[in-house]
């Protein structure tokens, strides 16, 4: 059955790989994407070339989704709502907070009230949140009712999100689902996050930096398997899933360090070009995801493992040189720590 799906952050890195991901495989749905084009988005990132497309099956709209006109407009005309854009580095919050409660807060709240207006016709709002939300693991693995701490002002401005499509699921009854995924990584990443920077960094002979020791550990799930949820959740039986939060992620925590010295094995660098700089503000220490949830109620597995997801994803950086030589600048942030001293991080 045609439908028409409608993302917002679709020109982000993950939205521009689940916009892919659609594309390639129902060819004959309708795609519409919003997206502001902050230095995070690119119309570069998606699969046609919007200003020489002549299709109808994706259309681009370049706004901002506390624009409440607009939002309104594209979701009555939508089936399905697929909720990406935020702003998304924990770093960058700490150096710019304001502009992370605004998108991810009000954005949400302009979005959700679309969804509310016409709910007779929005068969589903998938909302993706993160597994920032839950801070520091204060158990082996975090499932979906582990404690909400957030540690940074982006994991606060997600958390505030999450809760607020939860709470109009609660009082309104929109078919709200909420996703968190756990790390992403894989093509079309800003180069601030830390998997792109080690292996540009490699590329380019440059040290790689680490927070702290080295010893934060996260729960890394290669991109295309989260778009694989997020499309199983897409197409699962509305009343299964509504109201419902999942975790997607491996399973697995490997140390930031662990995660450098694998890049630079694959990359046939030394050890010894891995520095370290302060530990950042609100570090999380180690996030675990429980994601037996997803696998039991909608059979989601994990398809490419560690080692085949990095390769995948150095081979790309090596190939787009031109896509990402544009964000070398951006890839420090000022921040002030909490003893007053301004650190590049």
């Amino acid at each position: 059955m045609k439908k028409t799906v409608f993302i917002t952050g679709g020109a982000g890195f993950i939205g521009s790989n689940f916009v892919r991901h659609i594309y390639k495989k129902y060819p004959n749905y309708k795609i519409i994407v919003l997206d502001a084009l902050t230095y995070a988005g690119d119309v570069e990132n998606l699969p046609v070339n919007i200003n020489k497309y002549s299709g109808k099956n994706i259309v681009f709209w370049y706004g901002n989704v506390k624009n409440a006109e607009l939002v309104d407009t594209i979701v009555s005309q939508s089936d399905i709502v697929v909720h990406f854009a935020a702003e998304t580095h924990v770093t960058r919050s700490i150096y710019d907070n304001y502009l992370f409660f605004e998108t991810d807060i009000l954005g949400t709240q302009t979005l959700a009230n679309a969804v509310l207006k016409y709910r007779k016709r929005i068969k589903k709002f998938i909302h993706i949140s993160s597994s920032e939300v839950y801070g520091t693991a204060e158990k082996e693995k975090m499932d979906e009712d582990h404690p909400l701490k957030p540690m940074s002002p982006y994991a606060s401005a997600k958390a505030g999100a999450d809760r607020l499509v939860y709470s109009y699921w609660a009082t309104y009854g929109i078919p709200a689902v909420i996703i968190r995924p756990f790390n992403n990584y894989g093509p079309y990443q800003h180069l601030e996050k830390a998997i792109p920077r080690f292996v540009t960094s490699c590329i380019l002979n440059e040290p790689i930096r680490l927070h702290g020791d080295g010893s934060a550990s996260r729960d890394y799930v290669f991109v295309g398997d989260v778009c694989n949820a997020i499309d199983i959740i897409m197409h699962a039986d509305v009343k299964k899933v509504t109201g419902e939060v999942f975790n997607v992620g491996s399973g697995v925590h490997r140390s930031m360090l662990s995660i450098a010295k694998d890049v630079v094995r694959l990359m046939d660098k030394d050890d010894s070009i891995i520095t370290f700089v302060g530990d950042r503000p609100g570090q999380v220490f180690r996030h675990t995801g429980d994601v037996s949830k997803i696998k039991k109620m909608l059979k989601w597995k994990q398809k490419i493992g560690w080692e085949e997801g990095l390769e995948k994803t150095i081979t790309w950086y090596q190939n787009n040189r031109n896509w990402w030589e544009k964000q070398l600048w951006m890839r420090t942030v000022p921040i002030i720590t909490k003893k007053g001293k301004r650190e590049l991080h």
